[in-house]
């Protein structure tokens, strides 16, 4: 396992936190598993499913969880810390900026055209996510268990969960035992 230090890991979640805004998630696997290679794409996909069940904003549960897993109690700060500073301070100046030209049409342009990017990182992100599922392909009924779950039938994020995971965790222990 590679070492880090809480000064790394709060300059590499300083990074991502700067990368992205209203959803560094894109950002946050690109750093964690393409460039630093802190971690594999599959303990990532791990990581990243344990942070989407417990309370709290997904990137910052991965936070703490990279950051403990290579530095302890001083990690975790410094992650949460490395991702949540540099925006924090940004999004008050945004806000006074914001106060002050919020009537102009070019403004709400801009921030149409910024949302429409967030929505093609995340699906670019969930893409390159699926790829690692193809390694275990009876996962992929998961995948469509949850689409059918929330696209046809309309279901919230609680009903979702309860249905998708019995399956996922009966195929996840049939993983683990090959």
């Amino acid at each position: 396992m590679k070492t880090l230090t809480p000064l790394q890991l709060f300059i590499g979640f300083s990074r991502i936190g700067l990368s992205g805004f209203g959803g560094v998630l894109p950002w946050a696997r690109r750093t964690i598993v393409e460039q630093e290679k802190w971690l594999t794409s599959e303990e990532f996909s791990a990581m990243l499913g344990i942070c989407q069940i417990v309370p709290g904003p997904n990137v910052t549960n991965l936070a703490v969880c990279v950051g403990s897993r290579f530095c302890g109690v001083r990690g975790a700060i410094a992650s949460v810390l490395g991702l949540s500073l540099g925006p924090i301070c940004i999004v008050i100046l945004l806000a006074l900026l914001y106060d002050h030209f919020s009537y102009l049409e070019s403004v709400r342009g801009i921030l149409r055209g910024i949302s429409a990017v967030g929505v093609g990182l995340i699906a670019s992100t969930g893409l390159k996510m699926l790829k690692d599922e193809f390694h275990y392909p009876p996962s992929l009924l998961v995948v469509v268990v949850v689409i059918i779950a929330a696209s046809y039938f309309h279901l919230g994020l609680a009903w979702v969960v309860l249905i998708a995971s019995p399956v996922a965790l009966f195929l996840a222990w049939h993983k683990a035992k090959r």
